[in-house]
């Protein structure tokens, strides 16, 4: 393929991604190959919706190098493997998909599979063991899985996906049917375990909650987003509504007869209480809130999880008639971290800027996922401590600043 079609194709991938769903921010990456000797990758911590075809970078497939002052995906070896171990496969797209990475917490390859899915993919879906992310070891357990199996799709363990196909086409559709298999294999389980027939992921967090909620639950709270605006905190409801401004030192309310938000003091203690937070989402997604009514500490099951949230994160409920009391204890489960649970109320997601905290609802809702059918299933072996700390120290340490630096 002439290398600025290549270019072109990947620019347009990288749009349909994110359009799709299957990826989000500059997570996951997209390849073409050229010709037998080299492919062409999205660069590392670029996000999709802004890069030309002067951002793609060519690659050589027997070593990874490349001639560019612009540095490729830190994925470049997966790439590179499945190129070299599939002649066919001309266009490569890693994902970090929901459905796919609910699952990759198994010790075992998806079997058995049928109907039209079957004819895109292949009868079954191996699970690479797991690797921290761009790393030889990581590239070396993808190429391992990619070589037991004839399947289109490899599921990284605790990660992602590859999806392989002969073109651009292709590697979208095995994409799109690796989030069906999935998706029917743990609603699948939920009516082995449960007996609940459902075509509804979302129903095993709501099966979980249910299951586990705590006998005291909490009383619910309206949801509100904030933002640091110098010395106040302005405060929206996530359903709209009036807006309620609020000083963060003293918590005096500006907005004169508007009504005092029962998280009022939550959000300001945030704020001063970690002044490298300027953006705070209280999210009520149903899976989420559904599996807070669960009271435990969630460990890492997806190692994007531990590089934007933390190595773990921790659940409080939240009582609006003691506002003062609670919000304390909601900090002190922050603390290192950028999200905390709040018992059958949802989550609190906090970042440098409103970009950043949407990232991260956007990682609570899979590892949310994840955890709920890790509870289904059962027997889950969570990311070491280690391993998940070393995700997120380079992370904060490299991979986030790079990020900011390229938006």
């Amino acid at each position: 393929m002439d290398i600025n079609e290549a270019k072109r194709e990947v620019v347009k991938a990288g749009l349909r991604l994110l359009d799709s769903g299957l990826i989000a921010r500059t997570w996951g990456n997209v390849s073409c190959r050229v010709d037998k000797d080299y492919f062409v990758i999205t660069p590392s911590g670029r996000t999709y919706d802004s890069l030309t075809e002067d951002d793609i970078v060519l690659v050589k497939i027997e070593d990874c190098s490349y001639d560019s002052n612009i540095k490729p995906s830190s994925e470049k070896g997966v790439h590179a493997e499945a190129y070299k171990l599939r002649p066919d496969c001309n266009f490569v797209i890693h994902t970090h998909q929901q459905n796919a990475s609910a699952v990759s917490f198994l010790n075992f390859d998806l079997n058995n599979i049928t109907g039209p899915d079957k004819d895109i993919i292949g009868d079954n879906v191996p699970i690479a063991s797991y690797g921290l992310s761009g790393t030889k070891t990581l590239k070396k357990n993808v190429a391992k899985a990619i070589e037991r199996t004839d399947s289109k799709a490899v599921i990284m363990r605790h990660h992602g996906a590859v999806c392989m196909g002969g073109d651009y086409d292709e590697a979208f559709a095995v994409a799109e049917a690796l989030e069906r298999v999935c998706g029917k294999f743990l609603t699948h389980r939920l009516e082995q375990v449960s007996g609940i027939k459902s075509e509804d992921v979302r129903d095993i967090a709501k099966y979980i909650g249910d299951k586990f909620k705590d006998a005291n639950e909490p009383a619910e709270v309206v949801p509100y987003t904030s933002e640091r605006v110098g010395d106040t905190v302005l405060m929206q409801p996530t359903d709209g509504g009036t807006p309620v401004s609020i000083d963060i030192k003293t918590g005096k309310n500006f907005a004169g007869n508007a009504e005092y938000p029962d998280t009022a003091e939550l959000h300001r203690m945030i704020y001063k209480k970690r002044p490298d937070i300027n953006a705070v989402i209280q999210t009520s997604d149903k899976e989420i809130k559904d599996y807070s009514k669960k009271s435990k500490v969630v460990l890492p099951l997806i190692d994007d999880f531990a590089q934007i949230v933390g190595t773990c994160m921790k659940t409080e409920a939240y009582d609006a008639n003691d506002q003062e009391k609670t919000a304390k204890k909601v900090v002190r489960k922050l603390k290192g971290r950028n999200a905390v649970l709040l018992r059958g109320n949802g989550a609190v997601c906090a970042a440098g800027s409103k970009y950043d905290a949407e990232a991260v609802e956007m990682v609570v809702k899979k590892e949310i996922r994840a955890n709920a059918a890790a509870d289904m299933i059962g027997n889950a072996q969570y990311i070491k401590p280690i391993s998940a700390f070393l995700e997120r120290f380079v992370y904060t340490k490299k991979y986030s600043k790079q990020a900011k630096t390229n938006k």
